[in-house]
């Protein structure tokens, strides 16, 4: 998180036990209320794998107590999608609904289970033949500089005057520190770019963070290619493949065309919700044990 540790008031909490790191909270402080890191797009209440649910209860309670005794009366906290988990890791849901934590906020996320995975439909199928026709290219370059300045930046603006969330030198850093998670993919008609691709690889699943193509897209199916290729490519040793939010106004508004475009492409629906909690809750939170 360091590349924009300037743009955040960081509240980043570690727990320990028996001196031993047991969980982790990244996090940023605005106010009194200590937000999941704003920065990150899932950071949340993070265990060892080796955790058990009545010690990550009291690791949980614990982070309330801290926050409570520096001034901060509210936590805003994200759940991290259930697929990014490497094994099954619900706790903090059931803490929350222990504390009477509010729902805030839930997006849908369109997802590809690759031990269910259905095909394209037709019409993103005739769009990859159409690209073939067309000449396309696909290439794992990590040309990011083309793909910024050429696609994305112009893209963002045209359509919605706003910048990437990273940079150009932020993703061309977190690249170099993370060579076997970022890779850049570009699709080329002649050697001009025409469409491109970030795509950021975890443990589990495959994310692509940024995605764009020029004016022409549909009329060369170049994102159609270009998905086909990331979601086969990169799929040997990961579980799923995440199209991203497709919901706005905290999820209170379904994007239709986004929809569309990734059902299409056989994805389906998870979730992902944001929840606060009044810290003062520890002084009563308990688990009833028989």
């Amino acid at each position: 998180m360091d590349y924009h540790s300037d743009r955040f008031d960081d509240f980043s909490l570690m727990v320990y036990k028996d001196s031993e790191l047991y969980a982790v909270l990244p996090a940023n402080r605005n106010d009194d209320t200590v937000y999941s890191h704003q920065g990150l797009t899932y950071g949340s209440f993070v265990l060892l794998e080796s955790a058990k649910l009545l010690n990550s209860f009291e690791a949980f309670k614990k982070i309330l107590e801290f926050l409570f005794s520096a001034g901060i009366s509210k936590l805003d906290i994200r759940i991290i999608p259930t697929f990014y988990n490497s094994i099954p890791s619900d706790e903090l849901e059931y803490f929350l609904f222990k504390a009477g934590a509010k729902l805030i906020k839930r997006d849908v996320l369109m997802v590809i289970d690759y031990s269910n995975k259905l095909r394209f439909q037709k019409n993103r199928r005739e769009g990859i033949n159409k690209a073939v026709r067309n000449g396309l290219e696909v290439k794992i370059d990590n040309n990011f500089e083309a793909f910024w300045n050429d696609i994305l930046i112009p893209n963002l603006s045209e359509k919605h005057e706003i910048s990437p969330v990273h940079s150009l030198d932020e993703i061309k850093l977190l690249a170099s520190q993370f060579p076997d998670n970022i890779h850049q993919i570009n699709v080329y008609k002649e050697n001009e770019i025409v469409a491109g691709t970030t795509v950021f690889l975890t443990k589990t699943t495959i994310h692509p963070q940024y995605v764009s193509g020029n004016v022409d897209k549909n009329t060369f199916g170049s994102l159609d290619l270009l998905y086909d290729f990331i979601i086969n490519h990169f799929r040997d040793d990961k579980r799923y493949f995440d199209f991203n939010i497709s919901s706005e106004d905290n999820g209170k508004l379904i994007n239709q065309g986004l929809l569309f475009w990734k059902e299409g492409c056989g994805a389906r629906t998870f979730t992902a919700d944001n929840y606060v909690v009044d810290t003062s809750v520890y002084k009563t939170l308990e688990l009833k044990l028989t």
